[in-house]
């Protein structure tokens, strides 16, 4: 019988008939393995004949049954003898599918689908044409015409009345055994070529173009469960102890090459982190190439499933190792996160569905109120891994994620004073000494503001001031004895407006992503009728506020991070955002404050602080090229009040680049005046 293997097409099709009668005593010698090494021959024999048959041969009833038998004598776990002729019959299977996905409740068929079939024993009349055309397509063993599988698919519906009663009872076949179980078995091989191999079939399989054969795939398969499992399973085998730092620096896992290059230096875990990692980097790639009923089924069981059970409990445990690293693993999976349908799910767990403005003692999304709690942890380690983990999410091409950060607190703009008209003139202002941020000890420390522009800042008739004085406001807000970038060359403005344009290509290059926000191009105007609320920034904003005004107190790296992401906020497209961010020039609602404010609060407590640190100016200039690797590191009085000066205005000058790039001098939006003399 084994020379049909050998034969040419047209001859393998004048066998079909016979190969279909004895493909039962295949399967029964092949799990018998008499004699021994059967098993793989029958896995070859079945492979080459289903590729190279003409005539379709998987919807008759005695060749399907004994192709879901031998799916079932594959290895059950990882390491068979048999999984490179497995993988190969997966794959002939996988592409018959493809080109035929009626196919699929023939192969996926089981005891749950039998009983289906009982219920659906009743014959349905058939138009004459249709019956004709059955009568057909059946031929010997009572085979049936394909099914037409819908919605309501009563199983193998079409395998009705025709088949013999034997057909009812598969030798012990149920749902949870079959060529998608099979498939994710064989994805869990040693042997990476076979995983591969298999990780591309179930890609293929979930793919099929047909929207029955996806409801089907969905409602009548452990599919989507399967898969899931698998990946918590993954999830619980790594150690508890992985280093944060360890997990943030394993990048470039990928599900086509899960384990890391060679060469990087290895740690406790790193291969069941590996794992784990490129699996959800498959799960990703599967929801974004299935079809989108699957897609959607998908998406949901990993947030139920991984992101709700598994995850969740993680995140809002007491033990700092815990979270630190449930957070880390957080975000090196949004880092890898692509699909749209996984990202909403994702953006739903963490931050809830409440797109309505914040009260300061209101009872957020749980999950969300946790996690930016973590950003004003007791441990400097858990702010400085969740703040990693919001600028991730902010990088994410979802208008839900800004939304209910901080732009649902800023509609209508309440952060306006109400009454108060827009400034004609610098005059019509507030003299710096009579700014209420400005205290009279921050007055008398020393230190004096600059002279007055000679001309007034312009405002465009949406009330915006001129990009070219927010830029000047934010390089002027350190005071000279304060800076130390002009004795480094790389330090200087524009090197920050050349990242700055960087960091907003993504805004040029997906300006159709954002059009399709709907945001508006000028602020909304303030409206006289609508009766005043009081503004709050935001949980979100509050604790980011809250850390820069502690920016002289902080860790370096704690306050690398906490300006990381504001810059990544002020970065948005949105006049809001804007204007509350990085216009200085706003009249603040009373009790408000804005990110301008702040930084004017920081550097009255800085002027405060310069005249109890004896030379100043050399020591903060010491630190900043040991920041830079320019001095050795020796620890100095003040290191962390100094290393806070340099990031301060590193901050500031960073803050004007995107103020500039954002809305450069030529936008026609904007109403510019000259530059006063010896600034930009």
């Amino acid at each position: 019988m084994l020379d049909i293997l050998g034969m040419k097409s047209s001859e393998v099709a004048v066998g079909e008939y016979c190969c279909a009668q004895s493909w039962e005593t295949l399967c029964t010698l092949g799990k018998a393995e008499y004699p021994p090494g059967m098993r793989q021959q029958v896995f070859q024999f079945f492979s080459k004949v289903l590729a190279q048959v003409q005539h379709p041969l998987l919807h008759y009833l005695s060749v399907h049954r004994p192709v879901q038998k031998l799916l079932r004598l594959g290895g059950t776990a990882p390491g068979s003898v048999t999984e490179k002729e497995e993988v190969q019959f997966t794959t002939v299977l996988c592409s018959k599918i493809q080109q035929d996905p009626e196919l699929l409740a023939y192969i996926l068929e089981g005891k749950k689908i039998v009983g289906r079939k009982k219920a659906c024993r009743e014959p349905t009349p058939l138009p004459k044409d249709t019956a004709s055309h059955r009568d057909k397509d059946c031929s010997h063993d009572g085979a049936p015409a394909r099914p037409q599988l819908d919605g309501e698919l009563c199983g193998a519906q079409a395998l009705n009345s025709h088949m013999p009663a034997e057909t009812e009872e598969l030798d012990g076949g149920t749902a949870e055994s079959n060529l998608i179980t099979s498939l994710l078995g064989l994805c869990q091989s040693k042997k990476s070529r076979v995983a591969l191999k298999a990780q591309e079939n179930l890609l293929l399989l979930v793919s099929v173009a047909s929207p029955a054969a996806a409801t089907y795939l969905v409602q009548s398969s452990p599919c989507c469960p399967a898969i899931v499992q698998h990946l918590c399973q993954l999830y619980r085998s790594m150690p508890v102890f992985l280093d944060p730092t360890d997990i943030a620096a394993l990048e470039g896992i990928s599900w086509r090459l899960p384990s890391a290059p060679s060469d990087e230096a290895s740690f406790p875990g790193k291969e069941a982190l590996a794992a784990f990692l490129g699996w959800f980097d498959y799960c990703d790639h599967l929801i974004t190439e299935a079809h989108t009923v699957v897609a959607d089924a998908l998406a949901k069981a990993v947030a139920e499933k991984f992101f709700m059970e598994t995850l969740q409990p993680q995140l809002l445990h007491v033990s700092e190792q815990s979270i630190l690293t449930s957070t880390a693993l957080l975000t090196a999976m949004l880092r890898q996160l692509r699909s749209p349908a996984l990202l909403q799910e994702a953006v739903a767990f963490l931050l809830g569905t409440d797109r309505q403005p914040e009260a300061p003692r209101d009872n957020p999304h749980a999950l969300s109120a946790h996690l930016i709690g973590h950003c004003d942890h007791l441990s400097d380690e858990i702010s400085i891994a969740t703040l990693r983990l919001f600028e991730e999410l902010l990088q994410k091409p979802h208008e839900g994620i800004i939304r209910s950060l901080v732009l649902r607190n800023l509609e209508g703009r309440p952060y306006v004073a109400w009454g108060s008209p827009e400034p004609e003139s610098y005059e019509d202002t507030l003299d710096l000494e009579e700014d209420p941020y400005f205290t009279d000890s921050f007055l008398d420390s020393g230190f004096q503001p600059r002279a007055k522009p000679r001309l007034a800042p312009a405002t465009s008739y949406d009330g915006k001031t001129a990009v070219t004085e927010i830029v000047n406001s934010f390089l002027c807000l350190v005071p000279e004895e304060a800076k130390t970038s002009a004795f480094l060359e790389e330090t200087g403005y524009d090197t920050y407006v050349h990242d700055a344009y960087g960091l907003n290509s993504w805004v040029i290059s997906s300006g159709s992503r954002v059009a399709s926000w709907g945001w508006p191009l000028t602020p909304t105007p303030l409206d006289p009728h609508e009766p005043e609320r009081p503004f709050f920034e935001g949980h979100f904003l509050r604790v980011l506020f809250d850390r820069m005004s502690r920016i002289l107190d902080q860790p370096y790296s704690l306050n690398l991070q906490v300006t990381s992401v504001l810059s990544r906020l002020a970065l948005f497209p949105h006049p809001h955002i804007h204007e509350y961010l990085l216009d200085p020039y706003i009249s603040l609602a009373p009790g408000c404050r804005s990110l301008f404010s702040v930084l004017v609060r920081v550097i009255g407590d800085l002027m405060q602080r310069i005249q109890r640190v004896p030379q100043f100016p050399g020591k903060l200039l010491l630190v900043r090229k040991q920041l830079t690797g320019q001095a050795p590191g020796e620890q100095l009085d003040h290191q962390t009040l100094l290393q806070g000066v340099v990031v301060l205005e590193e901050f500031c000058k960073e803050l004007a680049a995107i103020a500039f790039v954002k809305f450069p001098p030529h936008d026609p939006r904007q109403n510019l005046s000259p530059a006063p003399e010896g600034q930009v």
